[in-house]
């Protein structure tokens, strides 16, 4: 017998609005320069704890908000960076920053709430303000890529949250303080909640200074901050992060991570206890490593007439704009066929369209042939271009 199966309304709103790609293996050859992910292996003490932890029986269902004495170290953590002291019950553990965004906005979020996403984005925000129901509401930059905070103002009102990620995915770019500082001012006297993805906070590259919103007193009270241990310490795989905020808002999810979720797998969160013990250096090592990659990048882009990068003030990517007359799909498309994988502009809002992402976690010589690749194909599609200052 043969059913008929009608997806949910929810899945048909994502299904018709998603730029996300279903990112399947490289091809064989290829060089990609796609993935948002470290290409460390995890630090070494933290693969130990997870190790021990096993051995140990940590085998059992969890707290379902989290280890007590994971949560009581993150607190302590948030607590020294932000302006005001958190408690272990305002911190869930979640599957992944992923789970924690999801969470969050789906128990926040309903059917017509407007929620601002600033563009250039990380696609899966307004994939999920979508699934809630809600209506994602999309603000171009300024020409620097820094947020248009006229734009903004106007975009926010009546608006239930706004959601962004500092450093950003996918430009690079730092938000300042002062922007942070002018957010707060915009949202003075309303109830928007402000969901700060800050998942990049440690991959900064000197001399530019990162400010969390916790640390903005005109946000403290509104603010739910997602982070994850993924890209701090190559731990992508491992699945496990953390939102915090206000006690009710982190209420909400809980209920919602519990319900799609459960707990979280206990010998990662007891690796996790490790990682925020491990030796700093060791994370210094690896964004040491990203800043001399980054340079390389940059060095190499910059020889090609027909594109232009613009600053990289953290995170691992490089969003590089291109003289040529084709849609970012496409290029990205023709790109693969001659061996690069990386990302379509057009993914991350209307404003990355003419863009392309590149992520510059991979080693160096994968660096160098992907920027052989790129000249050769800009040359080719675009000879007689030349690039604009940006």
């Amino acid at each position: 017998m043969t059913i008929s199966f009608t997806p949910s309304a929810a899945v048909d709103r994502v299904a018709r609005t998603s730029k996300r790609p279903a990112m399947g293996p490289a091809p064989a050859g290829a060089v990609s320069l796609a993935m948002g992910e470290p290409d460390f292996d995890t630090p070494a003490p933290i693969v130990h704890a997870a190790e021990t932890a096993l051995r140990a029986g940590e085998t059992h269902y969890a707290d379902q908000n989290g280890l007590p004495r994971l949560r009581e170290a993150l607190a302590a953590k948030l607590s020294a960076q932000g302006v005001r002291d958190f408690g272990a019950s305002e911190v869930l553990v979640s599957h992944g920053a992923t789970a924690g965004l999801a969470a969050v906005i789906t128990a926040a979020v309903g059917p017509g709430d407007r929620v601002v996403i600033p563009e250039p984005c990380y696609s899966l925000y307004a994939d999920l303000v979508q699934l809630a129901g809600g209506e994602p509401v999309l603000v171009p930059p300024a020409s620097d890529m820094h947020w248009d905070l006229d734009k903004l103002r106007h975009a926010l009102v009546g608006a239930k949250m706004i959601v962004f990620s500092n450093p950003c995915n996918p430009t690079g770019i730092v938000h300042t303080q002062n922007e942070l500082i002018a957010l707060g001012e915009i949202l003075k006297d309303t109830d928007t909640l402000v969901l700060s993805d800050e998942a990049y906070d440690v991959i900064v590259y000197e001399p530019t200074t990162f400010v969390s919103a916790l640390a903005i007193e005109s946000l403290r009270d509104r603010t739910i901050y997602c982070q994850t241990l993924s890209k701090t310490y190559a731990m992508t795989g491992w699945r496990i992060g953390y939102v915090a905020g206000p006690t009710d808002v982190i209420a909400a999810a809980s209920r919602v991570h519990r319900t799609f979720n459960g707990s979280v797998n206990s010998s990662v969160q007891v690796a996790a206890c490790a990682a925020l013990e491990t030796d700093q250096r060791i994370v210094d090592d690896m964004v040491a490593s990203y800043r001399d990659r980054r340079d390389l990048l940059l060095d190499r882009l910059a020889a090609i007439p027909q594109v232009t990068s613009y600053d990289v003030d953290g995170t691992f990517y490089s969003f590089v704009r291109y003289n040529a007359d084709r849609p970012s799909e496409h290029v990205t498309a023709e790109l693969r066929e001659a061996g690069l994988i990386v990302r379509a502009g057009a993914e991350y809002g209307p404003s990355g369209e003419g863009h392309i992402r590149l992520s510059f976690a991979a080693d160096s010589t994968s660096i160098g042939r992907a920027a052989d690749i790129l000249q050769q194909y800009f040359a080719s599609v675009a000879p007689a271009l030349e690039s604009s200052p940006v």
